[in-house]
């Protein structure tokens, strides 16, 4: 390109650099995302970890996106120290967060057989290793954000009956409406060098990444958030590491339309999505101001671990699972249920749950563990000192769902006490709250304030 589609006189120094690397294992490999096996015999398309440094007023921060179901602190934490070792950039200041894919490796030791332990061994050395690459080119950069919005693609798939309680899904004839609302704003920066061209991208929207395979999957995929990443680089070349970063969407499904010409599933669908958020992550961006102004030199990141009980077994919770025992030909989730009672081990533990906040000049990036409910995400936006903000789920570890406290004793999938949340109902408000409070202090007095807003 000759010569920078932006007017770069004036514009503040920050650095930026990006890098890839495929981290699919070796074959065959057992999937993540279902209760039950599946074995991935083959790859339909390679999964990344995708890497992007960035550097302002003395402050630098990394941010890395894997095509993985999820991030756990065993692996994470190691990753962060190595980053920390070989590049300078604090530990706390570096945040690795999974798209969610359904169909990429198990990444857990807790079911042995699942793992393939000598690439989950590696894992933090080719995460170290992305972003080194990024911090040894980086570049004299020019900041894009911008949002675009979408209320088509998600619902929430956590709907409410009659009695008040709450189900996985709707179609029973008892529901009466969707339990919680979507978030339809795609938060997108692109990162450019001073020749104009797109050398990286963040995107952030939030829809669950079970698309592709389903609960059959034999193959491994990045699932739509893989299509999303393609579709930018088709655009923006080689040189353009696109990363994406998935939102608060443990309530949230792609939408089921029910009678539709449409893709309900399979590829088809990833496609659908990846290539809708991906065109709408461009416009964000294209159409964008470059970052400027009071407060751009800032750069920096929070990170507490937070003590949050875990769940602890009532005899309410166990004599549940002996009456689903004793009646047998369970379903498929009172299984998992039953399974995950006689298994659980946490009873009075407390879990060390990390939370993080990165900073760089007006855009916040708000990273939380877990599946979070969207309800959360919505609350961080809203009372978010930046003028833009990213919120991440499944950020530097992983504890179950996160259900807004109110759902939370109301047993819908996603909701319910160790079949899949693992930590006790006040957990999301106490993570919410602390991600404001440290938001904020990575603010002044003297800089920009929004407006106070309304809901």
């Amino acid at each position: 390109m000759a010569g920078s589609p932006y007017d770069t006189e004036g514009l503040p120094a920050i650095r930026a650099g990006a890098a890839e690397r495929v981290i699919t294992p070796e074959l065959p490999v057992y999937l993540a995302g279902y209760f039950h096996d599946r074995l991935a015999t083959r790859v339909r398309d390679e999964l990344y970890c995708h890497a992007v440094v960035l550097e302002t007023g003395g402050g630098m921060i990394a941010i890395v996106g894997l095509d993985l179901a999820s991030t756990t602190i065993e692996w994470a934490d190691p990753a962060r120290e190595m980053i920390a070792e070989r590049t300078g950039i604090p530990a706390d200041n570096v945040l690795i967060c999974s798209t969610h894919t359904h169909t990429g490796p198990a990444i857990r030791r807790l079911r042995p057989k699942w793992v393939n332990d000598q690439w989950l061994t590696a894992l933090p050395g080719m995460i170290a290793d992305t972003v080194v690459e990024a911090s040894e080119g980086m570049f004299d950069a020019v900041l894009c954000p911008g949002t675009q919005f979408d209320d088509y693609l998600a619902n929430n798939r956590v709907v409410r009956r009659k009695d008040a309680t709450e189900i996985f899904n709707r179609g029973q004839d008892d529901t009466v409406a969707q339990a919680g609302p979507i978030d339809p704003e795609i938060v997108a920066m692109a990162v450019r060098d001073m020749d104009g061209q797109v050398r990286a991208m963040l995107v952030n929207y939030a829809i669950h990444s079970d698309v592709i395979g389903g609960g059959g999957a034999d193959f491994v995929s990045a699932d739509w958030p893989g299509e999303v990443c393609r579709v930018i680089s088709a655009v923006y070349g080689d040189a353009c590491v696109p990363v994406f970063l998935q939102g608060p969407s443990g309530d949230l499904a792609p939408r089921d339309w029910g009678d539709t010409r449409m893709p309900l599933g399979g590829e088809g669908k990833a496609m659908q999505i990846g290539r809708s958020l991906a065109g709408l992550a461009i416009s964000a961006t294209e159409e964008a101001e470059p970052m400027e102004g009071e407060g751009i030199e800032k750069c920096g990141a929070i990170l507490e671990r937070l003590e949050i009980p875990y769940v602890t077994r009532t005899p309410e919770m166990l004599a549940e699972a002996q009456t689903l025992r004793e009646r047998g030909d369970l379903t498929y989730f009172e299984q998992a249920f039953v399974d995950r009672i006689e298994g659980w081990t946490f009873d009075g533990e407390i879990a060390e749950v990390p939370v993080q906040v990165l900073r760089i000049g007006e855009l916040v990036i708000v990273a939380y563990p877990s599946e979070i409910f969207c309800q959360w995400g919505l609350l961080a936006k809203h009372f978010s000192p930046g003028r833009w903000t990213m919120v991440v789920e499944l950020a530097n570890g992983s504890f179950g769902y996160i259900p807004t406290t109110d759902q939370a004793g109301r047993d819908a999938y996603g909701a319910k006490a160790i079949l899949s949340r693992q930590l006790v109902a006040e957990a999301g408000r106490m993570i919410s709250d602390a991600s404001q409070r440290m938001a904020w202090e990575l603010w002044d007095e003297t800089e920009y304030k929004p407006e106070v807003r309304g809901f």
